[in-house]
């Protein structure tokens, strides 16, 4: 499914790749992106590695803060460095679409497939659905998904970047 504008709809139907989108619409300077889409009922039952916290709490990474609300993160308990959160994009009632980062320093520890998995449990208790995307060529953000239970289902998410 393609959403467009109605007036976009007659050309948008006529181009032989997506890619050509963005121009078509008005946004020549715009790139076009693909990314694996994923979603579960089922996230896999691995232990919780993070605390929830407001995002506005001293430490939270900036990146983080942009979620508002309530955000995962996994710290160091002697240095309450940061290692690793996910934030939740609150798309509508139903969606939530799940953000992780890891620090480079803390990868290869499982942390972000335990925050994963925490997140989406919380996001179904809450009545959600945890969606999860990640760019096709990501394969360690693909083995992150795959392991804290979003399989992938073959459907593809199409954009306009911002950037």
């Amino acid at each position: 499914m393609l959403s467009v504008p109605p007036e976009h709809v007659a050309r948008v139907k006529a181009v032989e790749t997506v890619r050509e989108i963005p121009a078509l619409i008005g946004f020549g300077d715009r790139g076009w992106f693909e990314a694996v889409y994923r979603w579960t009922t089922e996230p896999a039952p691995l232990a919780d590695a993070g605390e929830w916290v407001p995002a506005t709490d001293d430490g939270v990474p900036e990146w983080l803060r942009v979620f508002g609300g309530e955000v995962l993160v996994a710290v160091d308990p002697e240095t309450r460095e940061h290692l690793a959160g996910v934030g939740i994009k609150r798309h509508d009632r139903y969606g939530r679409e799940l953000s992780v980062v890891t620090a480079p320093e803390a990868r290869g520890r499982g942390l972000a497939r335990r925050l994963v998995a925490q997140a989406a449990r919380r996001v179904l208790d809450e009545g959600a659905v945890p969606t999860y995307m990640h760019a096709v060529s990501n394969t360690a953000s693909a083995a992150v998904a795959k392991a804290a239970g979003f399989p992938d289902l073959g459907w593809t998410a199409f954009g306009v970047a911002e950037h």
